[in-house]
């Protein structure tokens, strides 16, 4: 299993928006960046990943998994574009705001801290295991 963190504007796509689509999930859609397109095509059903409120929150909020994987993004017609559909697994106790990951020694290296402005990125398993550990979670 590969870990992920989907990040989202709550004003275009929130937590609670994930979270109403239920068991059939939603596509991850509107992605036009190359790299992270790229992160979703390496992604496989059951792995899982941070639902991130980017803007004024940064924070991780709950955690989702992905149902489907890479196929054509239905909301463009050019076929450079893929999205995967995920669904809301559950809510974090805390959430673990990028100020805390920024902070914390075992998080300094996150693809968060490093290039904030990805949409779609890898969280290795040892940060996986430490922010679920921040945000009051078990990490499987």
């Amino acid at each position: 299993m590969a870990y992920w963190l989907f990040k989202s504007e709550p004003n275009a796509w929130s937590w609670d928006d994930q979270v109403a689509k239920g068991d059939e999930g939603e596509e991850w859609d509107g992605v036009r960046n190359y790299q992270a397109r790229n992160n979703m095509r390496a992604m496989k059903i059951g792995d899982r990943g941070f639902f991130y409120h980017s803007l004024k929150e940064k924070s991780v909020v709950g955690v989702v998994e992905v149902i489907e994987e890479a196929r054509q993004d239905s909301s463009t017609d050019d076929t450079r574009w893929d999205c995967v559909v995920i669904k809301a697994l559950h809510p974090v106790k805390t959430p673990v705001t990028l100020e805390i990951c920024k902070t914390d020694a075992q998080l300094s290296e996150m693809v968060l801290v490093k290039s904030s402005r990805l949409s779609v990125q890898p969280i290795t398993p040892a940060e996986w295991a430490r922010v679920c550990e921040l945000a009051g979670i078990p990490a499987h």
